[in-house]
């Protein structure tokens, strides 16, 4: 995403000429009416806004005051929703559908007693088949992406007790799914320029955290993503720093891009 607005803002320094100083740039922008750089319309963008819980809301709260700083074309519609309900309130699903675009904190996840994760039941309602979390990162020559397939494997809530004292989860894991996640990662490696690497979970891991900079764009299915995109959380400074996209054919859900475990309460 950074990578887009650095092309957009080099595009438009080249039609237009040489940069503005940033106190002439100040002083423009008090007096401007904010413009869509996408669709060059006034009108400010809708997107749905989720707070969430514990440090979703501090998360959230700092990016309202950024764009509105900024002046960002973009009104949000906001909803509360925690990660303790049973299901996504209807508004907020229709709001999220008629918007496209959405920007989430993270929920308070539920730990049995056969509760369903709403990050889950946003995935699957929405077919957000795409994780897509960028990786800043206090290291040096590292520029990883990671594709995580979002909807299905060990995630999606397949689980039943046998017997007691033994409990049954199953791994579904599809031939659709598994080639639509691997046409958009090899499409995003070859119109970014980027390579993609192969292989194993347990030697990848070792090796992600020995030696980053070798990798560039990794695609992986539910639970191995989640565990390759927590390891390079730690190696960028943690999760609340690393940014990640949920993203369909239709809707967008923009979060954090790995697990934040306890969100604690604010």
């Amino acid at each position: 995403m950074g990578k887009l607005v650095d092309r957009y803002a080099l595009r438009e320094s080249e039609d237009e000429g040489p940069t503005l100083s940033l106190s002439l740039y100040l002083s423009l922008l008090i007096n401007i009416i904010p413009v869509n750089p996408i669709t060059g319309e006034g009108i400010p963008r809708l997107a749905t806004l989720i707070p969430g819980d514990g440090i979703g809301l501090l998360v959230t709260s700092a990016v309202e005051q950024v764009f509105e700083a900024m002046r960002a074309p973009i009104t949000f519609e906001k909803f509360k929703v925690h990660g303790d309900m049973n299901t996504v309130p209807g508004d907020v699903m229709a709001s999220i559908k008629k918007n496209r675009v959405c920007l989430k904190g993270e929920f308070i996840m539920p730990v049995g007693g056969g509760v369903n994760s709403l990050n889950l039941l946003l995935r699957k309602e929405l077919d957000l088949y795409v994780l897509l979390p960028g990786l800043p990162t206090r290291h040096e020559n590292i520029d990883i992406v990671v594709i995580r397939e979002n909807t299905e494997g060990e995630y999606s809530g397949l689980e039943h007790e046998v017997v007691p004292g033994v409990v049954e989860s199953l791994k579904v894991i599809t031939k659709f799914c598994s080639e639509r996640i691997e046409q958009y990662a090899f499409e995003y490696a070859h119109l970014n320029n980027r390579k993609i690497h192969e292989n194993i979970i347990d030697n990848c891991c070792m090796q992600l955290v020995s030696k980053p900079e070798q990798f560039d764009v990794m695609v992986t299915p539910n639970l191995y993503g989640n565990l390759v995109a927590n390891t390079a959380a730690g190696i960028a400074g943690g999760t609340g720093v690393m940014p990640g996209g949920n993203v369909g054919t239709k809707y967008a859900i923009f979060e954090q891009g790995a697990s934040a475990g306890n969100v604690g309460n604010v």
